[in-house]
């Protein structure tokens, strides 16, 4: 049965050769530079999986008020779309609370899309990072609550994100397969003004792993050349004005 599924999956999932990448869920192209990553689309959101670190180099996804709903259940699962070398399976984090202080951190929010259909797919754990506690409950849903608010104001939030690897982090301890945990985290959010001199309006973060519960949103505000820098990525150009927050 999992084979069939990965079958089917796989329809809406490509290797990336040094191409840009168009989804619905980027404005212009998706981030650039995974250039052997596999990248799967689904309904909400569009991930670059890379098979050393078992977590996604970067999650593309679009926010509106119609996608929002209450927090469902969380029931973790492999993602289907990749082969089993390629990922973690929920039984890699067993006792990480305990021994590494780390949640199971979503990049693409499961509460930004549980008005849909496809909230599941947010539970996927290519979708998922061994996120600290702190920075999990913290400034991290701080931004994502925020990121909802925005939608409501604009009618559509785009979104990138994705982990950053700085310095090394100690290991999943239920893990039984190569993996890297990410020293921290980069958000790139952007919205449409509808002015003709700068169209959009962005903010750029980077949050490390050590940050505190009671950290503001605004203190790890920065921009996006910096995250070009650490992520090794690239991202489009656009006429966007670094105001949409913390001003």
């Amino acid at each position: 049965m999992r084979v069939i599924i990965v079958m089917l999956a796989c329809l809406v999932s490509v290797m990336v050769l040094a191409e840009d990448i168009i989804s619905k869920h980027c404005i212009g192209r998706c981030p650039a530079g995974a250039d052997t990553n596999q990248v799967i689309t689904r309904e909400i959101y569009t991930l670059s999986n890379n098979a050393k670190t078992k977590f996604a180099d970067w999650v593309c996804y679009k926010v509106t008020p119609q996608t929002i709903g209450k927090s469902k259940t969380r029931r973790w699962k492999a993602d289907p779309a990749l082969a089993e070398p390629q990922t973690l399976e929920p039984s890699d984090y067993k006792a990480a609370h305990k021994t590494i202080k780390t949640d199971r951190g979503h990049q693409a929010p499961l509460a930004s899309f549980a008005g849909t259909n496809y909230w599941k797919e947010t539970n996927y754990l290519s979708n998922i990072t061994p996120q600290k506690s702190a920075l999990n409950q913290g400034s991290w849903v701080k931004l994502e609550n925020t990121v909802r608010k925005l939608a409501r104001k604009y009618g559509a939030v785009w979104v990138m994100t994705g982990p950053l690897y700085t310095k090394e982090m100690p290991k999943l301890p239920g893990a039984d397969e190569p993996h890297v945990v990410p020293s921290g985290y980069w958000k790139i959010v952007i919205v449409k003004t509808g002015e003709k001199e700068t169209p959009y309006q962005h903010a750029a973060f980077v949050f490390p792993q050590s940050a505190a519960r009671r950290d503001s949103v605004c203190q790890f505000k920065t921009n996006i050349s910096e995250i070009e820098t650490k992520s090794k990525l690239s991202f489009i150009k656009l006429n966007s004005a670094p105001t949409l927050l913390c001003e």
